[in-house]
């Protein structure tokens, strides 16, 4: 929490670099759309090739940019931080703690924002997919020889581009801001280029052209609205990535250096696909003149690249914090940055996103196909953002109710529209982000709900643990040295683990803590509240330790904070009991749990990663007591 970036203290010094960094983290997904979001919109065969269209689709591409990013994103929902954080999981965490006085409503935005979560995973396959696709794709234009190529290639590219994700983003992260500048510089000026030759063009930034085209075109206009949501894709990123780089800095890239080439090189293809009616094939890549296109194709792969990096970074971030929120089981995570507690690497998740990524290419072969499956999953997620928004705006920050709700119709409104215009992919490729969502819904709430289950099994057959240790010291057992930590998930009922120590060992040490680890729906909790102590008698205490979901759980360093409270947590003194529980399906329906999803519940509890290692807790001062229990 230390190394993050507050956004309260960017000073005049810092804010260049802030909004570089911005460049190339938050702006390397919609700064790449310009390789596929015109062709698609032509490619379509919906619209008829005529000047008039041209300047309205061109007119319909920057205003979808006005509205949707630079209102809804940049100018509101930016406003909405939790304690300086962004992204769906702090705006859910925000929306659910503003209703928290109403617990069948918070129970419904928790659900609906988990599920805009998992479709997040979605939108992670696709977007890499088909960023780095679209630019290899740029060969072809070079010689068509090379078609034969592209899928071989993009999959090396892809493949590297994982492979090194186990180094660490710190080496390279250096390098996104200045390349990503460099590509905005470059498509900048292609699209200038391009627009001397018919300046005419930039009279589509009037809203005239856009609404014309809607009324002379309403049936079109609806269809493809599924392509033209290709030109934000990565808006999510503008509030995902607040935390660290503060709303100045983001806002700044945007207004200064992301919009404005954006707008000029969707413009500079809309006035060269007016000179030249072939040039829809591939508009971006025939902006520049023959000797610099393999250049071109190599920049743009290396910003697919970047784009693509910010996205897979995200999805560790986002993994980690569904993990503490108890949506998902431990999964074994790496930190890469002694200096940086958010630079981390999750095996899993980084070969699970890549192997679908490669099923993904295989399956659509082009960008044009790909561009089918886009659409749904982010559109339904922005969506989810506008709907949390207004909870957020009524109940959390006390707007009148017409204030909260007339920008949350509005955006709504136009979120639901180009939502509704992308279920008409469905078939055609839109079903598969959707199943990657639904499949990790079920999971997560597969996995909350066992949870829950478990819990008020052990809860119910559990022993009160004040009044047990009041009896055991009536005449305890031989009291040995040193310091027992006692993890438990219920800090009023006897932990497992304790009572066979008792048991088998039949010994009781000096001191005992039972610890109770407590994730909060607030990004981060400070040192100074992390841990909460009870005493017991007779050196025994309850201890509860908070974290927010984006703070890194350290068990010892926690529990190191108490020894002016007299409980001694010396590694040499100091032995971890854990409760290795073993769940065991019934075959029969229990409250709200079929046969296969108790089944599931338990192969995912089998496969969860240690908690001894999760909790970063010295492998040779831990015992593991197990026991089996039916769910």
């Amino acid at each position: 929490m230390a190394q993050r970036l507050d956004v309260q203290n960017n000073n005049k010094s810092a804010l260049p670099g802030l909004t570089l960094g911005a460049i190339g983290v938050v702006y390397g997904d919609i700064g790449t759309s310009v390789l596929y979001s015109l062709k698609e919109v032509f490619g379509s065969g919906h619209v008829p090739f005529t000047h008039d269209n041209v300047y309205g689709v061109l007119s319909i591409l920057f205003w979808t940019l006005t509205l949707i990013v630079s209102l809804k994103y940049v100018v509101l929902v930016l406003r909405a931080d939790n304690n300086g954080e962004g992204g769906l999981i702090a705006m859910l965490a925000l929306a659910s703690q503003a209703v928290k006085d109403k617990p069948k409503l918070r129970s419904v935005l928790m659900l609906v924002g988990i599920f805009g979560t998992c479709l997040f995973y979605g939108d992670g396959v696709i977007t890499p997919a088909i960023s780095v696709l679209s630019a290899v794709e740029g060969l072809e234009v070079v010689s068509p020889g090379f078609k034969s190529w592209v899928i071989p290639l993009t999959l090396v590219v892809l493949l590297l581009l994982f492979w090194v994700q186990k180094r660490g983003t710190a080496g390279i992260g250096k390098f996104f801001g200045p390349i990503m500048v460099v590509w905005f510089l470059c498509i900048a000026a292609l699209g200038v280029w391009n627009i001397m030759d018919h300046p005419q063009v930039l009279w589509a930034l009037s809203p005239y052209h856009a609404l014309g085209f809607i009324f002379r075109h309403p049936g079109i206009s609806f269809i493809i609205l599924g392509a033209v949501v290709l030109c934000v894709t990565g808006a999510e990123a503008l509030y995902a990535d607040m935390g660290h780089f503060g709303r100045k800095p983001i806002r700044l890239a945007w207004f200064s250096i992301a919009m404005p080439s954006l707008v000029l090189n969707y413009f500079g293809q809309g006035a060269l696909v007016l000179e030249n009616a072939e040039a829809v094939k591939n508009p971006f890549f025939m902006l520049a003149p023959g000797w610099a296109l393999l250049p071109l194709v190599l920049l743009a792969t290396m910003a697919t690249v970047i784009a693509s990096q910010a996205l897979i970074t995200g999805a560790f971030s986002v993994t980690k914090q569904v993990i503490q929120l108890g949506y998902l089981p431990r999964i074994q995570i790496f930190h890469t940055s002694v200096r940086d507690t958010g630079q981390i690497y999750i095996p899993f998740v980084n070969w699970a996103l890549f192997l679908t990524i490669v099923l993904a290419v295989i399956l659509f072969k082009s960008s044009s196909n790909m561009a089918a499956a886009y659409g749904i999953a982010v559109t339904l997620d922005m969506t989810i953002t506008t709907v949390l928004t207004f909870f957020v705006l009524r109940y959390g920050w006390k707007y009148p109710l017409w204030m909260a709700l007339a920008p949350t119709v509005f955006f709504f409104c136009i979120d639901f529209t180009f939502f509704a215009s992308n279920l008409l992919k469905l078939f055609d490729g839109g079903w598969f982000p959707l199943v990657i969502g639904l499949c990790l819904f079920v999971v997560m709430m597969t996995w909350k709900r066992g949870r829950e289950l478990v819990y008020s099994k052990l809860h119910a057959n559990g022993i009160d643990l004040q009044g047990f240790l009041q009896m055991v010291l009536q005449a305890p057992p031989t009291r040995v040295p040193g310091t027992a930590v006692f993890l438990n998930s219920d800090p009023h009922v006897v932990p497992t683990a304790l009572l066979h120590n008792l048991k088998h060992n039949k010994v009781l040490h000096e001191q005992n803590m039972f610890v109770n680890i407590v994730y909060h729906e607030v990004p981060w909790i400070g040192m100074e509240k992390r841990a909460v102590i009870e005493p017991l008698g007779g050196d025994c205490w309850r201890v509860q330790l908070n974290y927010g979901f984006k703070n890194d759980v350290d068990v010892p360093n926690a529990l190191h904070q108490l020894r002016g409270h007299g409980c001694d947590t010396g590694q040499m003194v100091t032995s971890y009991f854990l409760s290795r529980d073993v769940f065991v399906p019934t075959d029969k329906a229990s409250a709200g749990m079929a046969p296969w999803r108790q089944k599931l519940f338990a192969q995912m509890h089998h496969n969860a990663a240690g908690a001894a290692e999760f909790l970063l807790l010295p492998s040779n001062s831990v015992v593991e007591l197990g026991s089996k229990l039916e769910i």
